[in-house]
């Protein structure tokens, strides 16, 4: 039970690895709020955690809002009165037009104030609300989801989403030496390619996903639960003395 008294936020815990981490916090003994654009899959996700014997709350939110991110928050602070982990895991990805691309000339503006919104903002808003009450509940973790885009360049052009992960590792760090002395560790998590529906695109077009798994030293995509262990090692008191660093789990994507 290594979260045993903890309650933690997750954004994006509507599916995939939001959800695969939601679940197994809650097994691990926290208190869980599974934050996530759609309501109906945040409520889901609930069930699943009180099926696994853990306790939860379901909260509709766009973190590219401010006042959904408050909202959130109050909603851990008026359960149990507390936060120690919060998990910014939402994100979205450049979606490629049918025989088109998404390079420089090619994506629209619109696209890419959205992607940033979420993905960078997003997170420095949720970080906002969350960690005053992370220092207030005597301290704990942050996890900000980056991606193995925030180390390499990705071939596919999705230069809006490579932007906003990239500029997360500059938050994380900095994050992290402003509330090291508050007792409040931040790491940036970075994923490779992970078989979740935002990935589904690639995962199920067989000629896409023969090819991601030979760029993959492991040969094939990551499972969302493997995500959602390792989340945990980062959320837990197992990495009490890591903070502003970088954990990649990618199969080895981006080793060559």
């Amino acid at each position: 039970m290594r979260l045993s008294g903890k309650v933690a936020i997750i954004t994006g815990a509507g599916a995939g690895q939001g959800r695969e981490a939601s679940v197994l916090f809650a097994a691990e003994g926290a208190k869980v709020v599974a934050a996530d654009v759609d309501e109906t899959a945040a409520d889901e996700t609930v069930a699943q955690v009180r099926a696994a014997g853990g306790d939860g709350v379901a909260v509709a939110c766009d973190v590219a809002d401010p006042e959904a991110n408050r909202r959130m928050v109050a909603a851990a602070m008026d359960r149990w009165g507390a936060v120690h982990v919060f998990y910014a895991n939402a994100g979205i990805v450049d979606r490629r037009p049918a025989g088109g691309d998404i390079g420089l000339e090619t994506i629209a503006l619109e696209t890419w104030h959205r992607i940033l919104s979420v993905n960078l903002t997003g997170v420095f808003l949720g970080c906002r609300c969350a960690i005053p009450e992370i220092v207030r509940s005597g301290g704990g973790s942050v996890i900000i989801v980056g991606s193995v885009g925030s180390l390499v360049a990705h071939r596919a052009g999705n230069h809006a989403y490579v932007t906003s992960k990239t500029a997360l590792l500059g938050l994380t760090r900095n994050l992290a030496v402003e509330y090291a002395a508050k007792k409040v560790r931040v790491n940036c998590l970075c994923p490779g390619q992970i078989r979740t529906a935002m990935m589904a695109d690639f995962y199920d077009d067989p000629l896409r996903r023969k090819r991601f798994e030979e760029l993959t030293p492991m040969g094939r995509f990551g499972e969302a639960g493997e995500i959602a262990s390792a989340a945990l090692f980062l959320a837990s008191d197992d990495s009490s003395f890591m903070t502003g660093q970088v954990l990649v789990v990618d199969g080895g994507w981006t080793t060559v």
